[in-house]
């Protein structure tokens, strides 16, 4: 059996009782525990369809732990684009101003004669010129930047990558989702964004970060953006996240991962 192994434990501080969805799950295990606590006391999560789950916290310490097996080898592809997906995948989001960006991917990626490449050909020259002209630098963003700031600094962490990929495939007429996942080989260890991109009626996955192969990344969420994937989403309450521990270990070698092959994230 070819197993990955994933696990998590987030420590919140909660102030008022708070609301919480989480986004931790694997889409796909073979087992799986998932332990949430106030002060030592057992607090439900309700799963909800996504994998997520929903956890009502009183005050106090709340303490999420989350560990699964993945058999890379059981785990099914996903779905082929369906036009919604199309659709959806087109259109602007909260951190995704493909309307506003337009112009400029438009002048960076056509040729001389104001014509793009085949689809795949723009996708790559895209996650190429973004691995080239940002810097991954920690701290250098925050919660509400979006990928036109990011564009502007010329530095972010892997959503701030991730979303200014999918804005730019967009704005060239390119569906582009992104997907949190599981990163086994990623350093520093983190949960990690990634894009997903519709070419011939299948989603292939791109990492303009180029931290971990892709072949051995494990989906939690996928969405629009970071607002569809956020690991921990607070609808009412107060409350801090002060740890977070993520682990992630690939079954056998992590594969190579040229970063320009065409590759399927399960």
């Amino acid at each position: 059996m070819n197993e990955s192994q994933v696990a998590c434990t987030l420590g919140f501080d909660v102030t008022e009782p708070a609301e919480i969805v989480l986004q931790i799950a694997a889409v796909d295990q073979v087992s799986e525990v998932l332990s949430v606590s106030s002060d030592g006391r057992s607090v439900e999560a309700v799963e909800l369809p996504g994998r997520q789950h929903l956890v009502r916290a009183p005050a106090g310490t709340l303490t999420v732990t989350y560990s699964a097996s993945v058999d890379a080898d059981r785990v099914a592809p996903p779905g082929g684009v369906t036009e919604v997906d199309r659709i959806v995948a087109l259109r602007p989001s909260r951190y995704c101003p493909s309307d506003r960006l337009a112009g400029f991917a438009a002048r960076q990626f056509t040729n001389q004669a104001g014509e793009p490449g085949t689809p795949t050909e723009t996708v790559r020259a895209i996650t190429d010129w973004v691995f080239e002209h940002l810097s991954y630098e920690v701290g250098s963003s925050g919660p509400s930047t979006d990928a036109l700031e990011t564009l502007l600094s010329a530095a972010g962490v892997c959503r701030d990558y991730a979303h200014l990929v999918a804005t730019l495939c967009r704005a060239m007429g390119v569906p582009a989702r992104v997907a949190a996942v599981y990163a086994p080989g990623l350093t520093p260890m983190d949960f990690h964004l990634v894009v997903e991109t519709a070419l011939d009626g299948e989603w292939r996955v791109w990492d303009a970060t180029r931290l971990a192969p892709r072949q051995s990344l494990i989906r939690i969420a996928t969405g629009r953006d970071a607002a569809d994937t956020a690991l921990a989403t607070t609808l009412s309450g107060r409350l801090t996240m002060p740890d977070l521990h993520i682990t992630a270990i690939a079954a056998g070698n992590l594969p190579l991962d040229d970063h320009t092959t065409l590759v399927t994230l399960p």
